[in-house]
């Protein structure tokens, strides 16, 4: 396998224009639009859930908001990773701009490493939520066996 044109960095940089670091402008926009939905709805259910174990406090709805914790912290952590992606892209985009090709290649790559931490995040996160809903459904499966 020739690695040659991997270690041609004069070659990367040449390549490395304004407008690659804008690619990922408008994936990881609407990542975060994705992410923010999912907040919200999570904000949703946690008044849900608080009013519910107010009302009538239970282990399944304390499970149930634990879980809720778990993603929220995962959802927060992959708002976090795409905005610092987003960041790095601009930061990118100014070094190209000033004349620091070099330097920009790295700080575009960094982004795109977090860029994918982000959705390694994400898709963690939607495991848990699935798990989640399964194990709702299979109490409600399990009420319905009852009667």
């Amino acid at each position: 396998m020739n690695f040659e044109p991997l270690l041609n960095y004069k070659k990367i940089m040449e390549e490395l224009t304004l407008t690659t670091p804008t690619l990922l402008f408008s994936a990881v926009s609407l990542i975060l639009l994705a992410y923010t939905n999912r907040f919200l709805s999570y904000a949703q259910l946690v008044r849900q859930l608080r009013d519910r174990y107010v009302e009538n406090p239970s282990d399944i709805t304390e499970a149930q908001i634990e879980n809720l914790r778990k993603r929220l912290n995962l959802t927060r952590t992959m708002q976090g990773l795409g905005i610092a992606s987003l960041f790095l892209c601009v930061v990118s985009m100014f070094l190209i701009y000033i004349g620091l090709q070099l330097f920009s290649a790295y700080v575009f790559g960094l982004a795109l490493i977090l860029l994918i931490a982000s959705l390694g995040v994400s898709f963690r996160e939607i495991q848990i939520s699935t798990r989640s809903l399964e194990i709702y459904l299979g109490t409600m499966e399990k009420g319905k066996n009852k009667k």
